[in-house]
């Protein structure tokens, strides 16, 4: 059996699955804020529910926000950032009395996907999580690329390609600097674009609605987020040349986003006609929870 853990910024999810992929308990709780030694008692908690639950024992893994510093050792680019400087992974073995194995949260979508998901015909895939924040995670041969300093794939940290009048000046990103893709293909992203446009306040996923009845404003802030996405991803596809690039996360089932997309990134990247599939992810919000249970 292997155990999958899921921590996030407001819930954590355990699922424990069959060695053939097959889900067998699935729960999740709220995830203590700013309180690390609660956020290590309650994945012990969850773990010993679901092995008594189950009466079996099982593999560990971990999808979180941010990696393990491979200098350090300690976990350093969590946007939960009671985390950052903590050794989780040595603290939480201890605990468990079990090695435990943890991964970014786009690391452990992007492995779902690629094993058994809509990358598993991909030799190369790129998985990318539009929400909150904006991640992504590259999986080769299903296997993960995390790179000698833990940052492949780490896209959103770089700045939109191709700045037009629309596009300056960027955001201030949490990471520092300024004009990240984050900042623009974020949730809060998509809604500043949208005040921007008419000067009313709404979440991204009211902006979809909204464009569904075709509001012009959120039909304006939705092209303009499907030209920043396909400008994003072209630079990607430029570097590493993925077979298949899923989306996941919340903005990722935006109505039409599919649409045109794989025109524009054509448009955008370096080749003279261009074959790679830009797909949903299959498995939704249980993709970061499943990658973290085939870690092992």
């Amino acid at each position: 059996m292997r155990i999958g853990i899921d921590l996030g910024g407001t819930k954590i999810e355990v699922i424990a699955i069959h060695d053939d992929g097959t889900a067998l308990l699935r729960r999740r709780v709220e995830t203590p804020r700013q309180d690390y030694c609660g956020i290590l008692n309650t994945i012990v908690g969850l773990v010993s529910s679901v092995e008594l639950e189950l009466s079996q024992r099982g593999s560990i893994g971990v999808g979180m926000p941010g990696a393990i510093s491979p200098h350090s050792e300690l976990i350093k680019n969590a946007n939960s950032t009671v985390l950052i400087g903590k050794p989780f992974d040595r603290d939480l073995s201890a605990q468990l009395g079990r090695p435990v194995r943890v991964a970014n949260d786009a690391n452990c979508f992007v492995l779902s996907e690629a094993t058994d998901g809509a990358g598993r015909h991909g030799n190369v895939v790129f998985g990318v999580i539009l929400g909150t924040g904006v991640g992504g995670g590259i999986s080769i041969h299903r296997e993960l690329l995390s790179g000698r300093n833990r940052i492949a794939g780490e896209w959103g940290h770089n700045p939109l390609p191709w700045p037009d009048e629309n596009d300056t000046p960027g955001a201030k990103c949490y990471c520092g600097k300024i004009g990240c893709i984050e900042t623009y293909l974020s949730g809060s992203g998509l809604s500043r674009e949208y005040q921007k446009l008419c000067g009313v306040a709404l979440t991204a996923e009211s902006i979809a609605r909204a464009a569904i009845n075709n509001d012009s404003a959120a039909v304006g802030a939705l092209k303009r987020y499907k030209d920043r996405l396909a400008r994003s991803l072209a630079t990607v596809v430029n570097v590493i040349d993925p077979d298949i690039i899923v989306l996941g996360g919340g903005l990722s089932r935006i109505d039409g986003l599919y649409s045109g997309l794989a025109a524009l990134l054509e448009q955008y990247a370096f080749s003279d006609s261009l074959c790679v599939d830009v797909v949903p992810a299959a498995h939704g919000d249980s993709s970061g929870v499943r990658g973290a249970a085939w870690l092992w």
